[in-house]
């Protein structure tokens, strides 16, 4: 059996501003129904595999759980990060983790953000790998390319592709100029690096003995006195600091003797630009991809979308131009540009605008909310509560709260009054008094929040109990 390891973060950077720090790429759809993440889950069940091993942070954790179950997937163990330390460290821990259970785990370890339409030729290609596995390889997978991509690292083969097996691994090579990329396209012993990789546990424990022994003992510690929370496995946050942060191709990969490559030569995409959503995504007959409210006038090879309920998108006499809408940002630039999308994050970052980072839409254990208005002393809220769940029992010192029920039923606690609350109905929540929010039904709940007083930050709360056991001062 081999066991999935889904790498579950990301800084939601290159897809602005669709996706964020606070909600990256991989849970939002981006093509079609079905999230990347999802997507990346769904590929990796069925037979000869076991349930998925998912690597995420604390923020993320009720978002992996949610969207797994919303295609029917059990997970196994899923792993919470205290902080990010890239890939070198992830992988370690989901190696010695595993170790636990099983001696002779075989791990396939993969980024939840990848685009893989066809998932059983990934899925044969996998099954080509085991054989190099069996002999103490690491193996890695290439991609077949199509052009000379300067986004995307390279493998250089040791021997001459072929389809129905892995082959030595030469070297790696780093993301190159075009011209350079040009050459190692027409060369035919290159293939782009997909950042997938499947070997035994204990090998790639092996390898960083080797290669990267300063991660042994920090990680080793830190998945040792890993403390279990809700179903969730926390990692023990001192030891996890003090590792360092390196991907697993500096820490071991580009060291390893032992390296193997198996060619994929189906479609394949990190989606790492909104020009390749663009060359990835169904266009009309004048190469136009439109998504939500959109339209596109006149236009040539031009992507617009619009996530917005609010905001219809429109583009006229465009060419080669993305436009992306979202209820609070607008994104506007030539494709040729899609790699400095990120030069904009960092610029916000800088200014300070909340945009930068924050999804408009801000996930929780037990829904959504979205700021709908925001002034000097008020603000106004949808929130989106599951059935059957319950926000933590609460105070705030600087707000009261007006909630009107528009879908659904809420029973409200209020100090020690218990009231049901059901549609075109509303409840007074004074300031300074413990109340709670719970959805009693079968379906969602939905209400209408105004919050009113001298401070309406998201860090006035005082948490009393909580059953989803977040620390003080938590969000939600």
């Amino acid at each position: 059996m081999i066991t999935p390891v889904i790498l579950c973060g990301g800084s939601g950077t290159r897809l602005w501003p669709l996706s964020r720090k606070s909600y990256p790429k991989q849970f939002v759809p981006l093509i079609g129904e079905t999230t990347l993440f999802q997507a990346s889950a769904q590929r990796v069940r069925g037979p000869g595999f076991s349930a998925p091993m998912v690597l995420t942070n604390s923020d993320f954790r009720f978002i992996v759980t949610e969207q797994l179950a919303a295609v029917g997937i059990d997970p196994g163990p899923v792993l919470i990060e205290p902080e990010g330390r890239n890939t070198g460290p992830a992988v370690l821990a989901a190696a010695l983790h595993a170790l636990k259970d099983d001696p002779e785990a075989v791990l396939l370890v993969a980024p939840s953000d990848h685009l893989i339409p066809d998932d059983t030729a990934f899925r044969s290609a996998v099954q080509r790998g085991l054989d190099a596995v069996g002999r103490g390889q690491l193996v890695t997978f290439g991609i077949a390319p199509t052009h000379g991509e300067t986004a995307y690292g390279y493998l250089e083969l040791g021997d001459a592709p072929e389809a129905q097996k892995a082959v030595p691994l030469a070297r790696f090579v780093e993301k190159p100029q075009a011209a350079q990329a040009q050459s190692m396209v027409e060369a035919g012993n290159f293939l782009w690096n997909a950042g997938i990789f499947l070997f035994a546990a204990k090998d790639i424990v092996a390898a960083f003995e080797a290669h990267a022994p300063a991660l042994m003992a920090p990680v080793g510690e830190a998945v040792e006195k890993a403390e279990t929370d809700l179903g969730f496995l926390r990692l023990a946050p001192k030891p996890w600091a003090v590792a360092e942060s390196i991907s697993i191709d500096y820490a071991v990969m580009e060291k390893a003797g032992n390296l193997s490559v198996v060619p994929f030569s189906g479609a394949w995409s990190d989606l790492g630009g909104w020009d390749a959503v663009w060359r990835e995504s169904p266009p009309d007959e004048r190469g136009n991809v439109t998504t939500g409210e959109a339209t596109a006038i006149d236009c040539e090879d031009t992507l617009l979308r619009s996530d917005s309920a609010r905001l219809e998108v429109v583009g006229i006499g465009l060419k080669n131009v993305m436009a992306v809408a979202m209820n609070d940002a607008v994104l506007v630039a030539d494709m040729s540009r899609a790699q400095d999308v990120k030069a904009a994050v960092a610029a916000l970052k800088e200014k300070g605008a909340e945009q930068a980072v924050q999804f408009p839409v801000d996930h929780r254990p037990w829904g959504w909310f979205e700021s709908l208005v925001v002034g000097q002393r008020f603000q106004v809220k949808r929130i989106h509560v599951h059935p059957g769940a319950s926000l933590s029992l609460q105070s705030h010192f600087h707000r009261s709260e007006h909630w009107i029920v528009v879908e659904g039923t809420a029973r409200v606690t209020v100090e020690d009054k218990v009231t049901l609350v059901t549609e075109n109905e509303s409840i007074y929540v004074p300031l300074g008094m413990k109340h709670r929010m719970e959805n009693p039904g079968k379906v969602p709940m939905v209400l209408i929040e105004v919050q009113t007083g001298s401070y309406v930050g998201e860090d006035d709360i005082v948490r009393y109990d909580d059953i989803y056991a977040r620390q003080q001062g938590a969000k939600g």
